[in-house]
């Protein structure tokens, strides 16, 4: 059993703060060929997360703590909606559906998602990034 509490939230945070991509995944799965994939993502501002779609599966974000940008892309990489996620104004997450281009922007320091899509693992091929 893993306790989701602040202090977990803190120690991947400073893990996200000391990483070179400035972000970090906790697995709450136990193997990259789960059926599900769940995780906390600790990302901080300025990280990089390209344009990108998982074709065969629906990808949840929760915002747990700080706030970001979400970005839906059309197939031209023309931004066609953004949502800002911030659960101190009510707005937690979204589901984005399969086949979906989309990347988000770290607005606060210290953000937390829970991250849930369906597995097995695998990684995004360059025809799924825009």
């Amino acid at each position: 059993m893993v306790k989701i509490d602040n202090n977990l939230l803190d120690i991947v945070s400073k893990q996200a703060k000391e990483s070179p991509r400035l972000r970090m995944n906790f697995n709450l799965h136990e193997k990259l060929d789960s059926h599900v994939q769940r995780l906390l993502n600790a990302m901080e501002p300025g990280t990089v997360l390209p344009v990108h779609r998982h074709r065969h599966t629906d990808e949840t974000y929760i915002v747990l703590r700080g706030a970001i940008k979400l970005m839906i892309y059309n197939e031209n990489k023309t931004n066609i909606v953004s949502h800002i996620l911030d659960p101190c104004e009510g707005n937690y997450g979204f589901n984005i559906p399969a086949g979906t281009f989309h990347n988000v922007e770290v607005l606060d320091k210290g953000t937390v998602i829970l991250e849930v899509k369906e597995g097995p693992y695998t990684p995004t091929g360059p025809e799924d990034i825009l």
